[in-house]
């Protein structure tokens, strides 16, 4: 009779747990109105992202735009990170490190770490990576990042101890940076990464159409677990009024950079929920300063009073802040006495500078990217400084070659911008504007040693109240001299199909999608 109960028991169980688990198991995967499927159980078969631009390539060694980075930094990942809601550095590929002295340092690197071409991520790839970033014959745009490095040497498997010329005050921040990512030395020397990446993210590469797509796939072997997303698409849609429908359709899942005239378009729409963030991005007008009529002091200072900044950041909707400093207060460095520390705003006063100098005279050749906050901003510069009596001529560029032309200088003055991924002002000043970095990162061309020195300094106290001091002063040695005319500070946005949730958006403009599941 016992035997019968627990039977009778059993059986009653088992057609419980059969009704239950039917119910999960017969779920009907769900399309979206674009026709995207995605399978049950909070998977999404594909998710798509829209960018107006194409990528310039897809190694972390030899890019550096942000356009490339998005793609990059779901593929590899770096020894450091920040933490999204606190700002510190965290490890992230290193388990540890110590600092013995002011010159050493020693990482420990994770053991669970696998290359997605299956080889593993250790010391000698950490090595291999940044001598090849550092090394001139590579002519990695970033490879200032590891300017400082001295030596870098094995000690075992999973050890490595990387010695530096100098103290270096943010050399951490600098690990933290998505052009310091760990490339798989197997895949680097049988491949070319620019269109065929392999990193250790929680994405692997499939595909590269120029000009159309990047298409990944979730690595199921990441340590941390697979993404929910399968497959994620970063679709090229270069209007972003098209993007912004295809968003509404369901078509797209997710877009950036959100363009402050679209705005209440965007916020209309019932299936999209919109973040936003102060960041950390400065966007700003720069002169070629290779060019010796950019050198005249008057020159800078008219085009400063003809360019009406408020003007311009009262038309993004509450998407950009007013500042005149060149690092914004989310960087470290930034001083609020800085706020209005550039020349104001006055066309009376550029158009008298205009006419004393001559400076109508020649055409002025104003170089832009084929972006949306870019073109807007040299539409209103050129209609501003032709008032004041300047002969002003937009030369418009899709975004590699417009990266590629004002790297090789050949523009008058041109709309620059930094995401300031590190947070940290010096990772701003010395690729952006130090004499080491003309003909690479320094599109400005700009050379001035005082302004080097400063830099220098900043970079090499580990005194971080003394790090402060330098870089203020030679942010307001930019603001004294004209040299760089800012024109407004990021605000970040993202917009998602509110169907999901878990999007990372950060200030620094970075964001990552490999948390991100169905709601």
């Amino acid at each position: 009779m016992k035997k019968v109960w627990v039977l009778f028991v059993a059986l009653i169980a088992a057609v419980v747990l059969a009704a239950c688990g039917g119910e999960s198991s017969s779920a009907p995967s769900q399309t979206n109105e674009g026709g995207t499927t995605e399978a049950g159980g909070g998977e999404i078969e594909e998710f798509v992202y829209a960018s107006t631009s194409d990528v310039a390539g897809l190694s972390p060694i030899l890019t550096n735009d942000s356009v490339s980075a998005n793609v990059q930094e779901h593929v590899y990942e770096t020894l450091f990170e920040r933490d999204t809601d606190t700002g510190e550095l965290i490890p992230s590929l290193a388990e540890s490190y110590e600092n013995p002295d002011e010159l050493t340092w020693i990482f420990k690197i994770r053991e669970d770490v696998v290359f997605h071409d299956g080889t593993p991520l250790n010391a000698e790839s950490v090595k291999y990576t940044f001598d090849k970033l550092r090394d001139p014959a590579t002519a990695a745009p970033r490879a200032s990042l590891l300017e400082p490095v001295d030596e870098i040497t094995v000690e075992d498997e999973f050890t490595v101890k990387i010695t530096t010329k100098y103290p270096y005050g943010p050399f951490l921040a600098s690990l933290a940076h998505s052009n310091a990512a760990i490339v798989s030395p197997t895949a680097d020397q049988a491949q070319d990464l620019m269109s065929n990446p392999v990193g250790s993210g929680p994405f692997k590469f499939v595909s590269y159409t120029p000009g159309d797509q990047v298409v990944l796939e979730a690595f199921e072997d990441y340590r941390d677990g697979a993404p929910d997303i399968k497959k994620l698409v970063f679709k090229v849609v270069p209007e972003i009024s098209t993007a912004i429908s295809m968003l509404q359709t369901g078509e797209v899942d997710f877009i950036d950079n959100l363009p402050s005239e679209q705005i209440a378009r965007i916020e209309s729409i019932q299936n999209v929920d919109i973040e936003k963030k102060d960041g950390t991005s400065v966007f700003y007008l720069a002169f070629n300063q290779s060019r010796p009529e950019n050198q005249d002091e008057n020159f800078r200072k008219a085009v400063a009073a003809a360019v009406d900044r408020d003007a311009f950041v009262g038309k993004l909707n509450g998407l950009g802040l007013r500042s005149d400093s060149v690092l914004g207060p989310m960087v470290f460095g930034y001083n609020e006495s800085k706020n209005a520390a550039g020349q104001a705003y006055d066309p009376e006063l550029a158009k008298q500078l205009v006419e004393e100098n001559g400076y109508g005279d020649r055409t002025i050749s104003l170089l832009t990217a084929n972006r949306d906050n870019f073109v807007l901003m040299a539409e209103i510069a050129q209609a501003q400084l032709t008032e004041a009596g300047f002969n002003v001529k937009i030369e418009t560029m899709e975004w590699a070659t417009f990266l590629d032309t004002a790297r090789a200088g050949q523009f008058d003055i041109t709309f620059l911008s930094w995401a300031n991924l590190t947070q940290d002002g010096s990772e701003m000043f010395y690729p952006n504007l130090h004499t080491d970095n003309i003909g690479s990162s320094n599109r400005a061309q700009y050379s001035n040693a005082e302004f080097d020195e400063l830099v220098d300094a900043s970079r090499t106290s580990v005194d971080q109240e003394e790090r402060l001091n330098y870089l203020d002063q030679a942010n307001g040695l930019l603001l004294e001299q004209n040299d760089v005319v800012v024109m407004y500070h990021g605000v970040v946005t993202g917009a998602m199909n509110s169907e999901y949730t878990n999007l990372i958006l950060e200030p620094n403009g970075k964001w990552t999608l490999k948390d991100v599941t169905r709601k």
